[in-house]
């Protein structure tokens, strides 16, 4: 079964196209990866402050294995202190049908 998520964040005043910079980076590597199916990366037309990333994944292991990237963890590291919120905040959908 699909693994698919929505991650969402908002970039600190001014931090804006330090967040893009990185996101387009980690975007390129993460839709490298073998199990992903989508990597897409938003922001919110009235709130350009508003990050929004819908992500699948092949399956759950695809998914541990996108936690385990080298370049997960600096990614994360990098994002931290540009952004408002202490950490992405992930909502996990399910399918309807």
């Amino acid at each position: 079964m699909k693994k698919t998520l929505f991650a969402e964040f908002t970039a600190r005043e001014g931090a804006e196209a330090d967040v893009a910079g990185l996101l387009g980076e980690y975007a390129r590597k993460v839709r490298e990866e073998d199990g992903n199916l989508a990597f897409d990366v938003y922001t919110k037309a009235s709130a350009p402050r508003a990050f929004w990333i819908f992500e699948v994944y092949r399956d759950e292991d695809a998914f541990q294995a996108h936690l385990k990237a080298p370049y997960g963890a600096p990614f994360n590291a990098a994002l931290a202190p540009l952004i408002e919120e202490d950490a992405s905040v992930l909502t996990f959908l399910d399918p309807v049908s």
